[in-house]
């Protein structure tokens, strides 16, 4: 009987060809694919909205986008459309209820955050079901080494609730377009 080293030429050239083409076929890398297209930039706050009839943004004044951007925030908050209405905010954004002892920091609420925003508004302000709300005797201010922030005092206007200049936005301009950063209310004082 022929020894089993007898055969081992005859196994290597049986086996050995498609043992190298299948090594060689796991060898090879696979082309990269190709990336993927460049996205927009997502639109953020003024951006988002269609003001004096034009395109989102309008190309309006300044004043005109913290107005449109404002209204949209009531308009949003009583539909209660929270994607929407978290594009009107920078990711960085507050809000503070001063509970009416506006001197008194000590006592404030904070919402800080996206995600704190976002939260407050499901599950502070939406269980409310407000029917209507809007600002009201808004006083803009704009400013900023490159008129790039806004301070906007307005009348809370929320249902039957009625407060003199008791809110307090701040807003801010990225990308030539108006974010709310800021929101302090319960300005006025207790009775």
């Amino acid at each position: 009987m022929p020894s089993p080293r007898a055969h081992t030429p005859l196994i290597l050239q049986l086996l050995l060809p498609p043992l190298l083409a299948l090594l060689a076929g796991c060898t090879a890398p696979a082309p990269a694919p190709p990336p993927p297209p460049p996205t927009a930039a997502p639109q953020v706050g003024s951006c988002t909205l269609a003001i004096d009839g034009g395109s989102a943004g309008g190309g309006a004044d300044d004043e005109a986008q913290i107005r449109a951007v404002l209204r949209a925030e009531s308009e949003l908050m009583v539909s209660q459309q929270i994607d929407p209405l978290m594009a009107l905010w920078a990711d960085a954004g507050r809000v503070v209820n001063a509970k009416n002892t506006p001197a008194d920091e000590s006592d404030d609420q904070l919402w800080m955050g996206e995600d704190a925003v976002r939260h407050r508004y499901v599950r502070t302000v939406f269980p409310g079901a407000p029917q209507a709300a809007a600002p009201a005797d808004m006083e803009i201010v704009i400013g900023g080494e490159n008129g790039d922030s806004a301070v906007v005092t307005s009348t809370t206007h929320i249902g039957s609730e009625l407060s003199q200049a008791g809110d307090r936005w701040q807003l801010q301009k990225i990308a030539g377009c108006w974010v709310i950063e800021r929101l302090v209310y319960n300005l006025e004082p207790a009775q």
